[in-house]
C-alpha cells in the first residue's frame, strides 16, 4: 500500500495491492488526489469494498457497481437505471449488508411496492415494476458473478409486474395523412413530423439531426446522434440502434431498424 505524490502535476495518487473474493492478487492504482488525506481515505474505502463484498452494506455496495457498470452504458440507460435504485432500492436496503439480504427481505419490499402510489395516486404500472425488480436482480446478480455472493436470494421469490407492456397505438397510413393535412399550416411541425412518421426516428434522433445529415441526391438519412437533456445541460449522445437508415430503402419495403 502506498500514497505519494505526483510532482509534476502536483497531486496524489494510491497504489495498492488486494486480492479478491476468490484470492487472486490484484493491484490498483488511482491518481488526481488534491491532498495526502483524500489519498488515503480512498484507498482504505477501495480496500475496504474489493477484499470484502458480499458483507459490506448494500449501499457501499452500489459504489462498486456503479463503477464497474456505469462505463459499459449509455449515459441515459445509467441516469435512469441509477434513479430507480437510489430512490426505489436504496432507502430499503441501503443500510443491510449484501450477504444478509434474504428472500424473505425482496418479499417484503416487492408487497411494500404493490400498495405504493405516486404523487397523484395512481399504482405503479406492472412494467415499472418489474423495471425495478430487474435492477435490484442485476446487482445482486453482479454480486454472485463476481464478488462471492454465495446465491441471488431475489431467485426464490420471483419478480412482481410484467415485462409485456400494454398494447401501444399506432396511426395507420391513412390516419397519418389525414392529420398531415391539418398541419399544413404549420410547415415547420409537418416537416418533423414527417421524418419522425416516415423515418420511423425517434424523437432525440430528430432533434438531434444537422444539414449534414441529410443527402437529397442519394435519398438518405444519417442517425448518428441523439439530443438529450439531463440535468439542465444539453447532452448529445450516440443512438440506441444503429447508426445509419435509409429513406430510400424504408420506402422499397425493406426491413427497417425499427422493425416495421
Amino acid at each position: 500500500m502506498s500514497v505519494s505524490k505526483d510532482l509534476e502535476r502536483g497531486t496524489f495518487y494510491v497504489q495498492c495491492r488486494y486480492k479478491d473474493w476468490t484470492g487472486e492478487p490484484k493491484k490498483k492504482t488511482k491518481r488526481g488526489f488534491k491532498t495526502e488525506k483524500e489519498a488515503r481515505k480512498w484507498e482504505y474505502e477501495f480496500l475496504k469494498r474489493m477484499e470484502g463484498a458480499p458483507t459490506m452494506l448494500f449501499s457501499e455496495y452500489y459504489q462498486v457497481y456503479a463503477e464497474d457498470v456505469k462505463p459499459r452504458l449509455r449515459q441515459t440507460t445509467w441516469e435512469s437505471k441509477a434513479h430507480m435504485i437510489e430512490t426505489k432500492i436504496l432507502p430499503f436496503f441501503g443500510n443491510k449488508r449484501v450477504n444478509e439480504m434474504s428472500s424473505l427481505d425482496i418479499l417484503n419490499w416487492e408487497n411494500e411496492f404493490i400498495t405504493m402510489r405516486t404523487s397523484n395516486g395512481l399504482e405503479y404500472s406492472p412494467t415499472y415494476l418489474h423495471s425495478i425488480c430487474n435492477q435490484l436482480s442485476a446487482m445482486l446478480n453482479h454480486a454472485v458473478r463476481y464478488y462471492g455472493l454465495t446465491v441471488n436470494p431475489m431467485a426464490k421469490v420471483g419478480k412482481i409486474g410484467s415485462k409485456q407492456a400494454d398494447e401501444m397505438s399506432f396511426w395507420t397510413k391513412d390516419e397519418y395523412i389525414r392529420f398531415s393535412r391539418a398541419m399544413m399550416d404549420k410547415p415547420q411541425s409537418l416537416i418533423a413530423f414527417e421524418i419522425l412518421y416516415w423515418c420511423g426516428l425517434r424523437l432525440g434522433e430528430l432533434l438531434a439531426l444537422i444539414p449534414a445529415d441529410f443527402d437529397f441526391e442519394n435519398k438518405r438519412l444519417s442517425i448518428t446522434k441523439s439530443y438529450q437533456r439531463m440535468h439542465g445541460d444539453d447532452v448529445i449522445t450516440a443512438p440506441k440502434t444503429p447508426p445509419q437508415i435509409s429513406a430510400n430503402d424504408r420506402h422499397a419495403g425493406l426491413p427497417s431498424r425499427r422493425g416495421h
